[in-house]
């Protein structure tokens, strides 16, 4: 098994810090190349899968392209009902599904999406009143890199013609960490572990030669539009690539019936002080003076409907701001060069919303709701400050904010607490999600849904102090491009529960428990409760090797502290449902042990239930496994093969029952410690998951 080091963590500046992914050992041989599991099983509903012509689809709502049956009382609570492309009406070309890397099905929610020539349409039909929709999309890069435009037509019942300006300016990166958006570029990093050729590049004679563009990625952005009046159920929207649009892919369709705006008169109204709702002229300054009176006035801060430009930090502390909802007030900016870098390393600066530096006693009593932020990021770099929400914000919310094209959507430095975060949407970031850095404690992200991440999409990272009692808590995550859907990096007393987790794309998978990135031990219990994932568990590029839907990480230090994993369902689990793994450097100096399954549902794995890489070991009490794809547990321990058995013991309590092609997942014969290596295991497509 090649090895080598990867991840998404997170540094001070508020993106993840990768490191290069070097030669470190090889157990077997690995072919140059790999290959994905192709497949996918979104729910088709009445429908079917890709209605075309004449067989029009009847309203197929889906949650994370599944039933929604099938996730009831997972994931947030959201306003809007998502539909699948591939389950409407086409005339265009379904794509998918599958999961290989690098291309649009797997990008895609469900892993399918429809493509659309010029001419050629989607339609919807509504399952409820309507008066706003979100696009989910993807069309081609430029040649040389930068974005293309292309116009997308929407009309309803044949009429209320409306154009949207789709563009790429927020997709396509391509290479290695942290990537390009140059899609000419060489390998931006010649010393890296390539795992296409299994080499060094530089190293190697003769240099290899790699297609360009090299591993592009990020393929898709979501636009929003108010459609001016409301439609009932039943009511056609059709979206139609016109003559001279290019290629066109469209992912799904969100719709909802949007509230009328929010009217505060009293409050420090923000037009009052010069801001500017048409966007033309830059309205940081009102701002600032309008939170200014309103601290002194005892008074919140409204921003009435309107696009407000912005292009830099809103330093905020001891306020509350509130807009008018998020599809009225928008608070967008331009990327802004700086002329010297800043303290922090920042080389530009752009819009969001930032609590003071730890460091100069922090922010409190900050209160943000009802306004969208879209910034101007189009590429990621790792120093800059460009994210949402940043800085230290204790005894605060922040709720029902919409984020869009910022680095990170909401980044915090701790030490701070007492931070609640919900009922928000953040969608195409090019680094994560969510992330509590450093000292984040008593705080609680709870009922967000999170799409098209570049990274982590809620991370806990304990780096230098602990994140403590904190809870992650009915969030839905789809698609994170890169990383994981929530990763836990040490920290004690931490709780993830009854989140929906769908479609992570490479390099990690649904939930992550990683001792990396200079995280504090684990301490305490983290319990991980009554969570779903789908379609999840990559394949992990740099070792060969597929992740499981959960994964514990053991790279820098030993995983010892109380971990219940208890009421938690993983379906159509990519390779195996559960992995507990070390890498080969530090094989024989850490071990994951105090691990506990318990009340979980395993339906269907391209592999196994279980794979073990590790020492240490782990109970399993009532876990329930059917449409297994391989043996149920791949125990490879440390690899050392000792006559004594693996290094890893599984622990029966009772209750395991079920399995898949090779038998019963946990046989006796598996206990307490057998070696049942098999390094790649052949991948078995699971049939799609259905009620248990």
């Amino acid at each position: 098994m090649s090895r080598s080091i990867t991840g998404a963590a997170a540094n001070r500046s508020g993106s993840p810090r990768r490191r290069a992914a070097m030669v470190v050992a090889s157990l077997t041989a690995t072919a140059a190349g790999f290959s994905m599991l192709a497949g996918g099983t979104a729910f088709a509903g009445a429908g079917g899968h890709g209605a075309t012509g004449a067989s029009a689809a009847q309203p197929a709502v889906t949650r994370a392209a599944l039933d929604p049956a099938l996730v009831a009382g997972k994931g947030a609570s959201v306003g809007f009902a998502e539909q699948e492309a591939e389950h409407a009406k086409t005339t265009g070309t379904v794509i998918g599904p599958g999961r290989d890397a690098y291309t649009l099905p797997a990008e895609a929610s469900g892993r399918s999406a429809v493509t659309l020539q010029p001419g050629q349409y989607v339609e919807f039909t509504l399952p409820s009143t309507t008066n706003a929709i979100t696009v989910r999309y993807s069309i081609p890069d430029a040649a040389t890199g930068g974005g293309i435009t292309s116009p997308l037509n929407v009309t309803v019942n044949g009429g209320d013609k409306k154009s949207i300006a789709l563009t790429s300016q927020y997709a396509w990166l391509y290479n290695l960490y942290p990537f390009s958006n140059d899609p000419n570029a060489d390998i931006l990093h010649p010393d890296y572990w390539v795992t296409e050729c299994g080499c060094v590049p530089q190293d190697t004679t003769p240099t290899p030669v790699f297609a360009k563009p090299y591993r592009p990625n990020h393929f898709y952005d979501e636009q929003r539009l108010l459609l001016g009046r409301t439609y009932k159920a039943g009511d056609k929207i059709r979206l139609t690539a016109p003559a001279g649009a290019a290629p066109t892919t469209i992912d799904l369709l969100d719709s909802q019936q949007v509230a009328p705006p929010k009217v505060d008169l009293l409050a420090a109204n923000v037009l009052l002080f010069g801001a500017d709702p048409t966007g033309r002229r830059d309205s940081a300054d009102a701002i600032d003076q309008a939170i200014a009176f309103a601290r002194r006035s005892h008074l919140k801060v409204y921003i009435p409907p309107g696009t407000y430009q912005v292009n830099r930090h809103i330093i905020v502390d001891n306020v509350t701001i509130e807009g008018a909802g998020n599809w009225y007030t928008i608070i967008k900016g331009h990327q802004v060069t700086l002329s010297t870098p800043a303290a922090d390393g920042s080389v530009h600066t752009g819009v969001g919303f930032y609590g003071k530096d730890a460091s100069a006693g922090g922010s409190s009593n900050v209160h943000l709701s009802g306004f969208a932020i879209q910034g101007d990021v189009r590429e990621r770099i790792d120093t800059d400050q460009v994210n949402g929400i940043g800085g230290s914000l204790s005894n605060s919310t922040i709720d029902g904010l919409y984020i869009q094209h910022t680095k990170v959507g909401m980044w915090f430095d701790g030490p701070m607490t007492n931070l609640k975060i919900t009922d928000n949407q953040i969608a195409d970031q090019v680094a994560d999600g969510i992330n509590f850095h450093t000292g984040v404690t008593h705080s609680t992200i709870a009922n967000n849904f999170i799409r098209n991440t570049g990274d982590d999409a809620i991370a806990l990272w304990s780096e230098k102090t602990e994140d403590a009692s904190d809870t992650i808590d009915h969030n839905t995550v789809q698609t994170p491009v890169l990383a994981n859907g929530v990763a836990v990096y040490g920290g004690t007393d931490n709780t993830v529960s009854a989140n929906l987790i769908a479609d992570p794309i490479r390099e990690g998978s649904a939930i992550q428990v990683g001792s990396r990135f200079g995280s504090e031990a684990f301490t305490g219990s983290l319990d991980i409760t009554d969570n779903t994932t789908v379609r999840a568990g990559t394949y992990e590029l740099n070792w060969n090797i597929g992740l499981g839907a959960i994964w514990f990480y053991a790279l820098e230090k030993n995983i010892d502290a109380n971990i219940q994993v208890t009421g938690d369902s993983f379906l159509d689990s990519t390779y195996n449902a559960i992995m507990l793994v070390s890498d080969f450097p530090v094989k024989d100096l850490y071990s994951i042990t105090n691990v506990h399954f318990k009340d979980i549902k395993v339906d269907g794995t391209g592999t196994s239930v279980l794979s073990a890489r590790v020492a240490g070991g782990a109970t399993f009490q009532n876990v329930v496994a059917r449409n297994v794809g391989a043996v149920g547990i791949n125990n490879c321990g440390s690899f050392n093969f000792t006559p004594a058995g693996s290094e890893f013991a599984v622990t029966d309590l009772g209750g395991n029952t079920g399995g898949g092609t090779t038998g019963p997942w946990l046989a006796p014969w598996e206990l307490p410690n057998t070696i049942t290596c098999d390094d790649r295991p052949a991948v078995v497509v699971p049939p799609a998951p259905t009620q248990w």
